[in-house]
């Protein structure tokens, strides 16, 4: 896929992110808080996602994939998570989320697209976007982890080197909220729905190796 060309897409959306004034929350409020964002929001809530690996020990499915290396346990346990899935999308507004991927895949993206795969199937709307068409906007930094509601607030997620989940920061500046919510439509509505790609270079490769076995 070419670069994004959408005059909505410019690298210095996402550099204002970076410079808003926002309010920093650590796991434990962020949670809570954004949950309950989610569950009064209206309209559509925007995802954006881009880091390749995530360290989730709280996932039983990604313990026994990325650590254990236990494959077919691990895929056991995102088919037994498929009922709580549709629970947290029943009633609630329309979730759409942008993923980035690069390729070849990292094994913690083969797993993350196996769960992604079973979100769509419980009512998220998932396209992915090859990391090489968004080079031009990840000057001079990746882009970030979004959360952008329509009522004007947005959370950047927040991660450290591992890939451990931070909290966030609370951003209702509403330049820079609205011009990311334009920004990550746009290159929604550019990406390839999750499910034919998944099917078609997610679901022949083999297991992944866990991050054990790949360091040693």
């Amino acid at each position: 896929m070419a670069p994004m060309t959408d005059d909505r897409l410019d690298c210095r959306v996402f550099q204002r992110v970076h410079e808003a004034d926002a309010v920093i929350l650590p796991p434990e409020v962020y949670g809570p808080e954004f949950r309950t964002a989610y569950e009064r929001a209206g309209g559509v809530v925007w995802k954006l996602e881009r880091a390749q690996h995530f360290h989730e020990p709280y996932e039983a499915s990604w313990e026994a994939a990325m650590i254990a290396g236990d494959w077919e346990r691990s895929l056991r346990l995102i088919d037994l998570m498929r009922g709580d899935l549709v629970t947290d999308y029943a009633g609630y507004a329309e979730f759409r989320r942008v993923r980035v991927v690069d390729t070849p895949l990292t094994p913690y993206m083969q797993w993350e697209l196996h769960v992604l795969a079973a979100r769509v199937d419980a009512g998220e709307r998932i396209r992915v976007v090859p990391g090489s068409s968004v080079r031009d906007l990840e000057r001079p930094a990746p882009l970030p982890e979004l959360l952008v509601f329509e009522s004007g607030l947005m959370y950047e997620v927040l991660y450290d080197a591992s890939g451990a989940h931070l909290g966030g920061r609370r951003i209702t500046e509403p330049g820079v909220v609205e011009a990311c919510r334009s920004a990550v439509a746009a290159l929604y509505e550019q990406g390839e729905d999750l499910g034919p790609y998944f099917r078609r270079e997610v679901l022949p490769l083999p297991a992944p190796r866990p991050r054990r076995a790949r360091s040693a």
